[in-house]
């Protein structure tokens, strides 16, 4: 007579720490497959916890009282079959779904787009595999005990095995998973770990074939056409696609420039023109740093650019500027290395990998000119955006020193983010300019130490030899204009950025899609599909 894999008790305690693991490995990749679209701010984070703790809830009601009621281990299997199924198949799926969800809502509702299209995937691709992993531990309990003298044991043991899983399943994905095999294979893998767990099972019990091979077909199937990585899959002529610790990173090429993204459906985070001319970007106009810090007078001027991406600024300084010193801080070494191979990053210009405000708490040096131009996917790291921060950058600053910020979304809302970081850099720096970019949703600040930013740059435009850079400053001067401090104000303790910013980026994405919305309410689908081409 065969034994009962179920016997001892192992094999129950093996399924409950690989479903712990599985269901954290799914959590985390779930952040990964939403960032490229929605970003990885705190916002989505929220967004991924509260429905998967929603899942998990109601999993845990269903499974005690589906146990109670037939305590067969035969269905917890067949549910942990269905959830390997439905977890291989999210790479395959997963980026259809949140587009064609994002196209519908971005048709039909006006505020709050990200926040709203974020959960809405969020609960269609993930809630329904982690609701039947939540089945899991009653179940198992129901399985397990068999007298209450041991109850509080076997439920403690049932709950380590659990979290040890769970533990496992947190640091594997982040660490090694994704950044070797990205987020496509680790859904897979951890997919067919429940997969091999619900087949041993029903092997050894000698039921549940047809089931077993359907299963099996699917995950193969999915494993075959849901393998690739690629996040943008509309896009066919892509140099490099792929994550890192940090991102998900995209180079593509056009006739004219070549361009890094690390958004599939928002912005441009770094360019290198091939002509070697302006950018036309925000770039350009942050130009207008060196020559307030006299720069374009003299050597060795030392600049540091918190936020290096491929080396936009740092190149455009080194062209127009000549002979500065010039240091980058880059968080995403990927990034970097990315810089060398399609963006011809300067060969003598160090780039650290670090933490832009861990760095200047690290160091003592002091610069003329800080370039602040650091994100997260589409928003400001929080502790970048503080008064605290910006203090810290004021004191790094030589005398006549100049920091400049790439604030990236502009808007005339009362009480916008952009609001708040100008009122926050007024209370610190004693004179604050802003502009708003030609041509582009970006507003630079220019703040000085200890003179005027309007003087300044008027004053150091006579240092300037290329003709071509001194037309663009004197065309920044115009567009300049003085901030009078308000009473927003950033700190450590609060800094909003993400919620002001997904609002500004609401308002940005309602612009933009304002045509097809009205041919939508006149014409129907039909006329938006026609006129895209579809």
């Amino acid at each position: 007579m065969k034994k009962d894999i179920l016997a001892n008790k192992t094999y129950l305690y093996l399924t409950e720490f690989f479903a712990g693991m599985s269901v954290m490995a799914v959590e985390l990749g779930a952040s990964r497959l939403l960032a490229p679209y929605f970003s990885s701010s705190q916002i989505v984070w929220t967004i991924i916890i509260g429905t998967i703790m929603i899942a998990m809830a109601l999993g845990n009601v269903y499974g005690g009282r589906s146990a109670d009621k037939d305590p067969d281990p035969d269905r917890l299997y067949k549910r942990i079959l269905i959830a390997a199924v439905y977890i291989a198949a999210i790479p395959l799926a997963g980026k259809y779904i949140i587009i064609g969800i994002s196209a519908i809502l971005i048709l039909s509702i006006n505020v709050n787009f990200l926040i709203i299209a974020a959960f809405v995937s969020c609960m269609i691709i993930f809630v329904f595999p982690l609701f039947l992993l939540g089945t899991v531990t009653p179940s198992l309990a129901r399985y397990t005990v068999k007298s209450l003298d041991e109850s509080g044991k076997t439920v403690g043991s049932l709950g380590a095995f659990n979290t040890i899983g769970s533990i496992i399943g947190t640091f594997l994905p982040t660490f090694v998973t994704i950044p070797a095999v990205g987020t496509s294979v680790t859904f897979l893998l951890f997919s067919g770990v429940l997969l091999v767990l619900a087949l041993i099972y029903f092997i050894s019990k000698g039921r549940g074939k047809k089931a077993c091979i359907i299963s099996a077909v699917l995950f193969v199937v999915c494993s075959v056409f849901g393998h690739g990585d690629s996040f943008a899959f509309w896009e066919n002529d892509l140099l490099y696609e792929g994550e890192s610790v940090y991102n998900y990173l995209q180079v593509k090429e056009n006739e004219k420039e070549i361009l890094l993204s690390t958004n599939v459906l928002f912005g441009v985070q770094s360019v290198t023109r091939k002509d070697d001319e302006l950018t036309g970007m925000y770039y350009d106009y942050a130009m207008a740093a060196p020559v307030m810090a006299g720069a374009a007078g003299r050597d060795g001027a030392k600049v540091l650019i918190l936020g290096m991406g491929t080396g936009t600024y740092a190149r455009q300084c080194d062209r127009f500027f000549g002979n500065l010193d010039i240091e980058g801080v880059e968080i995403d070494g990927k990034i970097t290395d990315l810089s060398k191979r399609y963006f011809d990053a300067l060969p003598d210009v160090p780039v650290y990998t670090y933490d832009g405000r861990a760095y200047l708490d690290g160091v003592k040096k002091k610069y003329d000119v800080i370039m602040v131009d650091a994100y997260q996917d589409i928003s400001i790291p929080f502790q970048m955006s503080s008064v605290e921060f910006f203090s810290s950058v004021y004191d790094h600053l030589n005398d006549g020193g100049i920091m400049v910020v790439n604030m990236n979304m502009r808007s005339d809302e009362r009480d916008n983010i952009n609001a708040y970081l100008s009122d926050t850099i007024a209370g610190v720096f004693p004179s604050v300019c802003v502009m708003d970019v030609p041509g582009c949703t970006n507003r630079e600040l220019f703040a000085a130490k200890d003179k005027d930013c309007k003087n300044a740059l008027k004053q150091g435009l006579s240092d300037i030899s290329d003709p071509e850079l001194c037309e663009l400053m004197e065309r920044t001067s115009q567009l300049l204009s003085y901030h009078e401090k308000g009473d927003h104000i950033f700190t450590d303790d609060r800094a909003p950025v993400e919620l002001l910013g997904m609002k500004e980026i609401d308002g940005l994405i309602s612009g933009e899609v304002s045509y097809y919305k009205n041919l939508y309410k006149e014409q129907g689908l039909p006329a938006v599909l026609r006129d895209l081409g579809i």
